[in-house]
């Protein structure tokens, strides 16, 4: 069986730990995709969640070998087996240490900020992450976590190596992994939807979660209702395709214009709407032409056809969720965006590899909205087009340029910069009244 997302797998695995409902259990999700298992396994549980910030100390011409591991607060277990039988020495072991305690801080800065970390002491540590490879990182975590003084150590995964399990018991005081493989290959592969997770995301789910650093005997944050429906938006004389998720505590809502030959199905957006309901903003993926309109490439490229649906879509979402909207465009669905906004009530605009030039620039000198131009650093066309476009904006704006990535961004970490990026506007602007109000240039 492969899951849909690691979302659909938390919530799989929460299932199997039904019996840890109602104990003193606190889930540990591994950073970083380990992280949305463990929010919907301790949602589901009702259990406080933390992030089990952990570094495997490799030998360094066999990294998979771990002689260790550090974790938060300095610290350290060795494994002097693997230590005696490698021959590292002393100044060889201080450089990998010195090298992953760096790391380890920043993530534990930019996870926790000042928070500490929920205590373990006597308690049922629930150790989660997406799978089990080697399990050298989860075995790690499982020694950091009993070295915290956790009661019992329990090891949960949705996928893992056959080989690999029996090993953990010998760490884990319980192993549970849905399926064990013969033959895993990837854990990617078993499931639909394998996107990187990003340090903003686990940030996030942090915060969704409700950990603050308080006592066990802290109450539990409910379980939060999410709103998603298929929907038809009216548009003029046709009804749009569209899909609508609204968290219970959303603070403004986000339509999605995508680029030519894309729809509502587009992964990369997918992947964007996906970071900002974990940031408590709804979004509306749809698409703005029907399928008999889409075969005729002039419509896709009609920006004042485009615009006017993305209008009428925003008065929808405005009467349907009394929240204020912003636009999320791609491509072609950047320049509808900016020409729908021109003296539109839009609180805020993002465009990834955009083409605002599209719109007229009568258009661009009326947009009110503070507007962010995502731009990959090798789309060279693409940020010239949107370096023109700019000089014609007078409201709030500024051009980001994601290094090393292209138009699609496909590059490894270049589609999570953009969520990162888009989240940031977004949170920063959406929810302030007078966002759309402010004629200050920036870019």
């Amino acid at each position: 069986m492969r899951y849909e997302d690691r979302t659909d797998a938390g919530r799989h695995l929460a299932r199997r730990l039904q019996h840890l409902r109602g104990t003193d259990a606190v889930v540990l999700g591994l950073p970083r995709g380990g992280v949305p298992v463990a929010y919907e396994v301790a949602r589901v549980l009702g259990a406080p969640m933390d992030v089990l910030v952990v570094r495997k100390l490799g030998v360094p011409w066999q990294p998979e070998l771990g002689f260790g591991a550090i974790g938060e607060e300095g610290l350290r277990v060795i494994n002097q087996d693997v230590l005696r039988e490698s021959g590292l020495s002393p100044i060889e072991q201080e450089d990998v240490e010195r090298s992953e305690r760096a790391e380890l801080e920043r993530r534990v800065r930019r996870y926790r900020a000042d928070r500490p970390p929920l205590p373990l002491a006597g308690r049922t540590a629930v150790v989660v992450d997406d799978g089990l490879a080697t399990g050298a990182t989860a075995e790690a975590a499982c020694r950091v976590a009993r070295a915290r003084g956790a009661g019992e150590v329990v090891l949960a995964v949705p996928v893992g190596a056959e080989t690999t399990v029996p090993r953990l018991r010998e760490t884990a005081d319980q192993v549970f992994c849905l399926q064990a493989s013969r033959h895993l290959g990837s854990v990617g592969a078993w499931y639909r939807d394998f996107s990187q997770t990003s340090d903003t995301e686990v940030a996030a789910l942090l915060a969704e979660a409700g950990h603050s650093g308080s006592s066990p005997d802290s109450p539990r944050r409910p379980e939060r209702p999410l709103t998603v429906d298929e929907v038809e938006v009216p548009a003029g004389p046709v009804r749009l395709a569209a899909r609508l998720v609204v968290p219970a505590t959303a603070q403004a809502v986000v339509a999605f214009a995508h680029g030519s030959g894309s729809s509502r199905h587009s992964p990369r957006n997918q992947h964007v709407a996906a970071v900002l309901n974990r940031r408590s903003l709804g979004t509306l993926l749809l698409d703005l032409l029907t399928e008999d309109e889409a075969r005729d490439r002039h419509n896709v490229f009609d920006i004042i056809l485009l615009a006017r649906r993305l209008q009428a879509v925003a008065q929808w979402l405005r009467r349907e969720t009394a929240l204020p909207v912003g636009y999320f465009g791609a491509s072609t669905g950047a320049g509808a965006a900016l020409e729908a906004a021109a003296g539109d009530d839009i609180r805020a605009i993002v465009s990834r590899g955009g083409r605002p030039d599209l719109a007229r620039p009568a258009a661009l000198a009326h947009v009110r909205a503070p507007t962010l131009l995502i731009v990959g650093g090798l789309d060279t066309r693409v940020l010239s087009l949107n370096r023109l476009a700019a000089d014609w904006m007078h409201c709030e704006h500024r051009i980001a340029v994601v290094p090393g990535a292209t138009h699609l961004f496909t590059e490894p970490g270049a589609l999570d910069t953009v969520a990162e990026l888009a989240c940031e506007w977004f949170t920063a602007h959406l929810a302030r009244p007078d966002a759309a109000a402010r004629p200050i240039r920036s870019a």
